[in-house]
């Protein structure tokens, strides 16, 4: 079957709110992370995290969605109505079936949860928020999105940690060949709060070093972990007959995509990556040679790293393919980092510029990889895309450019704000 149209892109990242902001902090290499201002994290060991900064999801939404939603729910809202107005889509002027929710999700609405729990116990159960019992669960934000756009199509949600951002796409992907000629898919995650904090740090893998130049540092000598963050993107998914018919522009093709699961540990079986990017390009009908580059899961860690690197050299061969992980700008985004960085991809390939993996200066010889550490302008027609989550979660995602592609024109997010606001 035809491979499905990638249509509309909502993009929120902690170095760029909207698409082009976004784009262009990438390019120049702009760092979104910074000490947590959400709140005092001084009495914590890791006290840096990448935060939207300068952006009010609020402002974007009416005033009787606020007091229902998490933070996170709002953002996913924002990027939601940001896609639509990507792909140039009216959803009333659909078919009351046709269009789709798929969303990735690891921890819910964490932060109004807390809040609701401290009002438990320091006010009383009277001061619980009714919106509770759905503001803090897995699946609100798909919930939320298709109530607030009339999608009545299919809708699910994924959990599988960092790598549900990717499924969310290939789920995506099935309801399409399904026969649901739209879907929007993809993750806007993260949990900026005490309580998230705490679960976070219990795992040992996140950096607690001040410096964000030195914070986050994948497939570098001085790996010390990760950096936590907020964002990701939501896409607009879409059938090619679809796209065709309504004249809609397309940003690249979703061609394939694979999910495996690392062995339990102490069976001495290796993990699962390697064989979720050969199923990938299996599923693309790709050759190894035919991707122009991958954008890495990068952990931060020593031992993920070189599990990832091992798997790329076994796949391309050592040095074999562009490797970058833009994600050090905005620290791990959860399930919205993949989905981020499929974006991200379809990006390069309007401009014809893989975008650079800031602050690595030690690499690694023995991970063999040809790692992109400033932009680099080469021909790029077939992107992989790779996310892990904790707990043995593999990804992978196979784009590539629409045939004839040129450049993408900037990106109507003042307008889909001024849509949101009216609705």
């Amino acid at each position: 079957m035809r491979s499905p149209a990638l249509t509309g892109m909502g993009v929120l990242a902690p170095n760029g709110a909207g698409r082009q902001a976004y784009w262009a902090a990438t390019l120049r290499g702009e760092n979104g992370i910074g000490r947590v201002t959400r709140f005092d994290p001084a009495s914590y060991p890791a006290r840096l995290a990448g935060q939207i900064g300068g952006f009010d999801a609020s402002a974007e939404l009416p005033n009787r969605l606020i007091p229902q939603t998490d933070e996170v729910t709002r953002l996913s809202l924002v990027a939601a109505g940001w896609a639509l107005a990507d792909a140039a889509l009216d959803p009333a002027a659909l078919p009351e079936y046709a269009m789709g929710v798929v969303t990735a999700n690891t921890a819910g609405g964490f932060e109004f949860g807390q809040r609701e729990l401290e009002n438990l116990w320091s006010k009383g159960s009277g001061h619980v928020s009714a919106y509770q019992s759905f503001a803090w669960f897995y699946a609100v934000n798909t919930g939320q999105v298709s109530i607030r756009h009339g999608l009545r199509g299919p809708g699910s949600v994924v959990v599988a940690d960092g790598a549900g951002g990717l499924d969310a796409l290939a789920q995506a992907r099935r309801m399409i060949r399904g026969g649901t000629p739209l879907v929007l898919g993809g993750a806007v995650d993260g949990s900026l709060c005490p309580w998230s904090w705490t679960a976070q740090l219990t795992g040992g893998r996140l950096s607690t070093r001040e410096d964000p130049a030195d914070a986050y540092l994948p497939f570098d000598a001085r790996a010390c972990g990760h950096v936590l963050g907020e964002g990701g993107a939501l896409l607009v998914v879409e059938d090619q007959d679809s796209a065709r018919a309504r004249g809609a522009r397309v940003h690249g093709l979703l061609d394939g995509c694979a999910s495996t699961f690392d062995p339990p540990p102490g069976t001495g079986r290796p993990p699962g990556l390697e064989r979720a990017v050969r199923r990938a390009l299996e599923d693309a009908a790709w050759d190894p040679a035919d991707v122009d580059v991958v954008f890495a899961d990068a952990a931060g860690s020593p031992g993920p790293d070189r599990e990832e690197a091992d798997a790329l050299a076994a796949v391309f061969g050592p040095h074999g393919v562009p490797v970058t992980a833009p994600k050090t700008m905005t620290g791990r985004l959860a399930a919205g980092s993949g989905p981020l960085d499929v974006a991200t991809a379809l990006l390069s390939f309007a401009d014809q510029v893989i975008p650079p993996t800031v602050h690595v200066r030690e690499q690694v010889d023995a991970y063999r990889l040809d790692l992109v550490t400033a932009p680099r302008r080469v021909p790029l027609r077939r992107a992989l895309v790779l996310s892990r989550g904790h707990g043995g979660f593999n990804s992978a995602v196979a784009v590539s450019a629409p045939p004839g592609a040129g450049p993408v024109p900037s990106p109507p997010e003042t307008r889909a704000g001024r849509t949101t606001r009216a609705a």
